[in-house]
């Protein structure tokens, strides 16, 4: 029976195909699951899902009345999943909880490479033959301070290749990592992090409880040069209270691969559309600024593995097996 995958990037599409190859037939549609797009599942028993995939009680119960009974998740993430509605409906939702950390760790220190020593803005000069250095001081980040808020498998990822960089380390979690305690890494409350870190990086799920984790309180008690990274989720950071901060002049940068708006603009092509989200608009106009559209898992390692991953959760569901990726189990 064929499988129908939402959401599907080009350069992800060879990767699905042949991960499926020795099970079922794999079609792959580059529309993005929501309740417009739902009905084109009806007769399909399982849907594969990208993480900016809306899996709300509506779109579920779409899924469900078209014949869907396992929702795979291609991400880690599933705050965009309506675990209660799935349970209700019967449907079996499973998700990827474990891909390359050092996809997500390598690309939030380009981030921070890159608004440190201000690349973009260097590039865009030497593309019109400005070769200036004016604007473009950095700083060396040897010695300074890393605040590691989650010190998980990524957070010890970007907490290794800092220590490598000779900084100094903090960290912030709900449990400390012996391996990040190892390199010396401190565990402080956060409005010390905060207080205290030149590189601030956030690394934990997206929860009621972490929403707005840097909220206008704490974004105001960072230091006014700080560099802030967020590759994690964008729900993380108050957008609107960051963009206050900016406007301040605060902040020697900061890096976000995600924004908490994002669904319905990350991944799709919106530059011949007018701008509808002013709180984006103004962002993306601060020099100060990298704003990059969800990619830092984007490798082929991570993806390969993601892929691999969601099929051998299918094939677990065919199986009736269940593993640790299963979010709803199967009635």
């Amino acid at each position: 029976m064929e499988i129908l995958a939402f959401g599907v990037q080009a350069d992800e599409k060879p990767l699905i195909e042949r991960a499926f190859r020795d099970q079922e037939d794999v079609r792959c549609l580059d529309v993005f699951l929501n309740e417009d797009t739902a009905p084109i599942a009806a007769g399909h028993e399982i849907v594969s899902t990208s993480v900016n995939a809306d899996l709300g009680a509506a779109v579920l119960e779409i899924l469900a009345a078209g014949g869907t009974r396992m929702v795979a998740q291609r991400s880690t993430g599933f705050n965009n999943v309506d675990l209660a509605t799935a349970e209700r409906l019967g449907m079996t939702v499973a998700r990827v909880s474990y891909y390359s950390p050092h996809s997500v760790a390598e690309f939030a220190w380009a981030l921070a490479m890159a608004v440190n020593r201000r690349i973009v803005r260097a590039s865009n000069r030497t593309r019109d033959f400005d070769f200036r250095l004016d604007g473009l001081m950095g700083r060396d980040l040897h010695g300074r301070t890393a605040g590691v808020l989650g010190t998980g498998k990524i957070g010890e990822a970007f907490a290794r290749i800092a220590h490598g960089f000779g900084m100094r380390l903090l960290g912030w979690d709900v449990a400390e990592n012996p391996a990040c305690a190892e390199l010396g890494m401190r565990y402080v409350p956060k409005d010390e992090l905060l207080a205290r870190s030149d590189l601030v990086t956030l690394h934990v799920p997206l929860m009621p409880e972490t929403r707005h984790l840097l909220d206008a309180a704490a974004l105001k008690s960072m230091r006014d040069d700080a560099i802030l990274i967020n590759s994690s989720r964008g729900g993380l950071i108050d957008t609107a209270a960051l963009v206050g901060e900016l406007r301040s002049g605060r902040f020697a940068g900061v890096g976000l691969d995600v924004y908490e708006a994002e669904a319905g603009l990350f991944f799709l092509d919106k530059s011949l559309e007018a701008v509808e989200d002013d709180t984006l608009a103004r962002l993306v106009t601060f020099p100060n600024v990298l704003v990059t559209s969800h990619q830092a898992y984007y490798t082929e390692d991570a993806v390969g593995q993601i892929v691999e991953t969601t099929a051998r959760n299918v094939l677990d569901y065919r199986q009736g097996r269940r593993s640790d990726n299963v979010l709803v189990p199967r009635s």
